[in-house]
């Protein structure tokens, strides 16, 4: 990465964090980008340069989250597709990533408060569907309801899982339990989409 991107990368964060907790303090349909942009210390046409919707702001990770899974299928080409999801759930888990919704309890509200944000949020498992069908399809050309179907599946799981998440974040749930009640779910939810999927 160039010194000039990393510059631009820096900044992007930046204007996030800054965003986010004006939002979760405020509300995020209470704040405006030009007061983001002041707290920031940018100018309003920086702030809408790096994010072109509001909601960006917050889901600054949007486009890595609706990356992932289509990532983990082409990445491993010899790979049976719900391996390599399900191998890449646990691999996220460990680490807690915000890929699967781990947050901040208030992160957590302010996006369930926010009818702009939980429509976002809905699109962004839409997009990661729609990934993940164009990578099967990739690996099954001419098997239209199989992909479509398979995709459906595997992404359901994973909206579920990070339901599970938010649900005991919203709880109050210490992490170790989050994690474990977190992972024994996935277990559970991935086995049932072993003898359809397995070969996929």
């Amino acid at each position: 990465m160039s010194l000039r991107e990393q510059k631009k990368l820096e900044t992007r964060q930046a204007i996030s964090s800054v965003a986010t907790r004006l939002f979760m303090r405020r509300g995020f349909d209470q704040v405006t980008i030009a007061e983001v942009a002041e707290a920031a210390r940018v100018a309003k046409m920086t702030v809408t340069n790096h994010f072109s919707r509001k909601e960006d702001l917050v889901f600054d990770i949007r486009t890595e989250f609706a990356d992932w899974p289509a990532n983990l299928v082409r990445a491993q080409p010899e790979t049976p597709a719900l391996v390599a999801v399900r191998d890449g759930f646990f691999a996220e888990l460990d680490e807690k990533s915000a890929l699967l919704g781990f947050a901040d309890l208030s992160f957590v509200h302010m996006v369930r408060q926010s009818e702009r944000l939980s429509s976002a949020l809905m699109d962004m498992h839409t997009e990661r569907e729609n990934q993940l069908c164009a990578a099967l399809y990739d690996r099954h050309p001419h098997q239209d309801m199989l992909v479509r179907a398979s995709a459906a599946h595997l992404t359901s799981v994973l909206r579920l899982l990070l339901d599970d998440v938010w649900h005991l974040t919203g709880k109050d749930v210490g992490l170790t339990e989050l994690m474990k009640r977190v992972r024994e779910s996935a277990r559970v939810a991935f086995s049932q989409l072993e003898p359809a999927l397995g070969d996929l």
